[in-house]
């Protein structure tokens, strides 16, 4: 893949190990799918009692 500067971009990158370079096949770097999942377990989590009644408290401000 070519790069805007020119250079080719062999999906490797020096100075990381070759197991967080690139994930075989998928041409993302290694960290990307742990950083998805990651993400996306903070995503999923439950929204803690007390942020839903400030948010209710909110909402119910602006009906006012």
């Amino acid at each position: 893949m070519n790069q805007p500067n020119g250079r080719k971009h062999s999906g490797n990158v020096q100075g990381l190990r070759p197991d967080v370079r690139t994930s075989p096949g998928d041409g993302e770097p290694g960290w990307a799918s742990g950083l998805r999942k990651l993400y996306n377990s903070v995503v999923e989590e439950p929204l803690p009692d007390s942020f839903q009644d400030l948010l209710k408290k909110l909402d119910d401000s602006d009906d006012a």
